[in-house]
């Protein structure tokens, strides 16, 4: 199989990462839970994996690194734990319904009002909406750092300046960016990020995190054994103990610091360049065919490799052949896997004017490979001439 749905998930994962694993799963106790060897072993992991994440993402604290299940946990704890009644955020039409469901949902339940800035004609956030949404009432700016329709890059410095400026909470979700474009908290001002460690950390599924990275207290999301106080009748209030209730997944916990460690041994940018050259190389090999369609900014894909700003995802649609058909087509006939449909991101649909045909995504991993890229560009071709 060729996969090219990493966006959903990366499918080839590091050999360090399944080892990891593999020693979890044989030696590891229940961290924080006891006072014998395999507990002990398992606590130091997980404390390793938190500064590993901190020092990843440029944060100060690794305590202040919280495990969850995903981004979208981590995206719901901060959300319903941070707004109160009344309260107003700034969001983007980029986002993912792991931000907009949460959001909808206190709109309704807690009457917090709710702004979104909207696209250009390339695709890219309209900067100067930001300003012009911010009240008296206004608490934070949450901002998906990359669509995971399009692959636009938001311009996280230019946002946390403003933040900063209004003295707003500035939120991010790294799901599509962590592991293939260097993301520094301290120097663009992000106050929480969330992300999952399944697509670009190269993690096992049912693994994510919250990390935070200035004086905010969260509510809990969720209370119950801590492992530490258990005569106290409350959720403990220090982080990470506060949003981590009930046992942690210790293997996946140890699978996602192996995918980091693979990370930073090949490097970040080294990464990235041989994703944009993938994404170059098919966007050059499909680019002529008549009536193929983007939703990005294309004038990147003319730039080398090394220079090209956007995420690893490719979205194209064909005159006449639905998004849908085209993704079945190139799984059925050819074995080649990608993303079709609405990539649960309703709003950037609307904008995109693709709500009734979605759009066909291609998404790329450093494990990919030219030959299969030419393999994809071939069968495309066929596809369209039949």
């Amino acid at each position: 199989m060729i996969y090219l749905d990493n966006a959903a998930t990366t499918f080839k994962k590091p050999i360090n990462v399944i080892e990891a694993i593999n020693h979890a799963l044989t030696y590891y106790g229940n961290s924080g839970r006891g006072a014998y060897r395999a507990a002990l072993d398992s606590g130091r992991m997980v404390y390793e994996t938190r500064e590993k994440i901190s020092k990843f993402f440029g944060s100060s604290d690794p305590s202040k690194v919280i495990f969850t299940s995903n981004a979208t946990e981590g995206l719901n704890i901060v959300l319903f734990g941070l707004f109160c009644s009344g309260d107003h955020v700034i969001s983007t039409v980029t986002e993912h319904n792991s931000v907009l469901r949460p959001l909808y949902k206190l709109e309704k339940t807690k009457n917090i009002g709710i702004d979104f800035i909207g696209i250009d004609e390339s695709g890219k956030l309209k900067y100067d909406e930001f300003e012009k949404h911010i009240k008296e009432n206004t608490k934070a700016i949450i901002v998906n750092h990359v669509s995971n329709v399009s692959g636009e890059i938001a311009d996280l410095e230019y946002i946390g300046k403003t933040a900063r400026k209004n003295n707003l909470y500035f939120i991010v979700d790294v799901s599509q960016s962590a592991g293939n474009i260097k993301i520094d908290m301290n120097k663009t001002g992000i106050d929480v990020l969330c992300f999952t460690g399944h697509k670009g950390l190269f993690g096992p599924g049912g693994t994510g995190g919250i990390v935070i990275n200035s004086d905010i207290l969260i509510d809990t999301f969720k209370v119950g054994g801590s492992g530490v106080q258990s005569f106290n009748k409350e959720q403990p209030d220090e982080y990470p103990t506060r949003l981590e209730a009930g046992t942690l997944n210790i293997m996946g916990i140890a699978g996602l610091g192996a995918g980091i460690d693979f990370i930073n041994e090949i490097g970040i940018t080294n990464i990235h360049k041989k994703e944009m050259s993938l994404l170059k190389r098919l966007y050059k090999g499909v680019k002529d065919i008549k009536g193929i369609k983007f939703y990005t900014d294309c004038s990147e894909f003319e730039k080398e490799p090394e220079s090209i700003r956007h995420g690893s995802i490719l979205p194209i649609n064909i005159d006449g052949i639905h998004s849908g058909d085209l993704a079945d087509y190139l799984g059925e006939e050819y074995d080649i896997a990608i993303r079709a449909g609405a990539h649960c991101a309703p709003l950037m649909h609307k904008a995109l004017g693709t709500v009734d045909e979605g759009i066909a995504r291609f998404s790329f991993s450093y494990f990919n490979t030219e030959e299969e890229i030419d393999a994809v560009i071939k069968a495309i071709k066929e596809i369209v001439e039949e």
